[in-house]
């Protein structure tokens, strides 16, 4: 079994900063992808950023030049670090990780973490 175990949300005032974590750990032979997603009240889940095992990185058009994601892939960890925080950002934010098992074969599944809450304040 894999888990992600996300942490870092929190309340704060627009323009302010949060950095989100996520660790994942388990059974896992290696990681490609890692990223997160949000998901605002009545609105669909929709990608925030993502980052593959080799360091490439990729943005929603609204979080570009103010969040950024990293990995420290020695520890199975993403980050994602939030400045300029806006009241459009609040929402409940996902890790999500493209994971690589060994089960007789190598598998690629793809798991989820709990969700950890970011509001921010106008």
């Amino acid at each position: 079994q894999v888990q992600l175990v996300e942490s870092g949300g929190g309340l704060v005032q627009a323009g302010g900063s949060l950095r989100l974590s996520c660790a994942a750990s388990g059974s896992i032979f290696s990681i490609n992808a890692m990223g997160w997603y949000r998901q605002a009240p009545g609105k669909e889940r929709e990608l925030v950023a993502r980052i593959t095992s080799g360091g490439s990185a990729n943005y929603a058009d609204s979080v570009k030049g103010r969040f950024t994601v990293s990995r420290d892939n020695a520890n199975n960890t993403v980050y994602l670090q939030m400045n300029s925080l806006k009241p459009v950002d609040t929402a409940v934010y996902y890790c999500n990780a493209d994971v690589v098992i060994f089960t007789a074969r190598l598998r690629t599944y793809a798991y989820w973490g709990q969700g950890t809450q970011v509001t921010v304040s106008s």
